[in-house]
């Protein structure tokens, strides 16, 4: 890219379509242009998209709405390891209301190459920014994961290492639910990955193994890390959902101990979330998700909220956040 990486990504806040892809519920075409063109005008110019979000329908979404800005003012991340098929495919769950079309899982070079090229179509751009291998990881292939993985080692990763050499991308790295494969493939000394999408992960709700592990091994290879689901799927915004599942009960007990926290001292929930991913130097941003054009303006609004160090205190004070959190203000 022409623009400056670091420049672009200053604010360290980006822009997550999974929702557009029409998650959870069918989002109206013009509701779905307008969130992005929303961020767009309150200074967004981080994008993270894939095929999988809709079978396509976000990444042409927000293509519609990019391919009329000038292409060095914004990053644009997608990913690879499903393609979108011609074939007609009904679904249910995460993204029942997406276009209705068989997606495939294909981590191999030639499936990696073809995806890219689905994807700048579907974008309307001629050029990436990040690429991530997305979703090698536990959560959605049980134990057969690690063979995945195998396949992406010596398939996506390689063609992905030889991009980022040719300089046709910026970088690359993994995009999934788990941090175990982010913190196999920065052990690899072959192919190891320069900017990775930890989705939920390093969130106020959860972050104790990325901090043990993940984060440490990010910083000491030099690799960045994109927090995405910093809300985990809603779950601390009052919802229904935490990461993509339906909310547990002891994570609702939790969030309402939060809460009263938050309560007491004059904090949205919103703003603790967002900016307890932010300040970690493994951060390079944050990239939360909306389906509704006034939740940008709610996001930055959030993420300039003045958070007094004793809610980080009760915070720890009771156990709900990790000693080694490195929290907004700290040192």
């Amino acid at each position: 890219m022409t623009g400056d990486l670091n420049e672009l990504l200053q604010n360290k806040i980006g822009f997550g379509t999974a929702p557009l892809g029409n998650m959870f519920r069918e989002i109206p075409e013009e509701e779905a242009l307008d969130t992005v063109r929303a961020a767009w005008d309150q200074g967004v110019r981080y994008f993270d998209t894939a095929p999988f979000y809709g079978a396509g329908l976000a990444e042409e979404r927000l293509g519609q709405v990019l391919s009329e800005k000038n292409r060095d003012e914004f990053v644009l991340s997608t990913k690879v390891g499903r393609l979108v098929t011609d074939e007609h495919e009904t679904k249910e769950g995460l993204f029942a209301f997406r276009h209705q079309k068989k997606v495939i899982t294909d981590f191999s070079a030639e499936a990696t190459e073809r995806s890219i090229q689905d994807s700048l179509e579907r974008l309307k751009t001629d050029r990436l920014d990040f690429v991530f291998v997305h979703d090698t990881s536990r959560d959605f292939y049980g134990d057969a994961w690690i063979s995945l993985f195998d396949q992406a080692r010596t398939g996506a990763f390689r063609v992905l290492s030889r991009l980022q050499s040719e300089g046709v991308i910026s970088g690359w790295g993994l995009g999934v639910n788990t941090t175990e494969p982010i913190e196999l493939a920065l052990d690899l000394e072959e192919t190891p990955p320069t900017m990775s999408l930890s989705a939920t992960q390093y969130t106020l709700l959860q972050h104790e193994r990325a901090l043990q592990r993940m984060m440490p091994k990010a910083q000491e290879t030099g690799a960045r890390i994109i927090v995405g689901g910093p809300f985990n799927s809603g779950a601390l915004l009052g919802g229904d959902h935490f990461d993509y599942k339906e909310i547990p009960d002891d994570v609702r007990e939790k969030i309402a101990v939060m809460s009263k926290i938050a309560q007491r001292h004059g904090v949205s929930l919103k703003a603790a979330a967002l900016q307890f991913s932010t300040p970690h130097p493994a951060v390079a941003a944050v990239i939360p998700g909306a389906s509704r054009p006034e939740r940008i303006a709610e996001v930055l609004a959030a993420l300039k909220e003045e958070i007094p160090a004793a809610f980080w205190e009760d915070l720890r004070q009771q156990s709900l956040i990790s000693s080694d959190a490195r929290v907004p203000g700290a040192r």
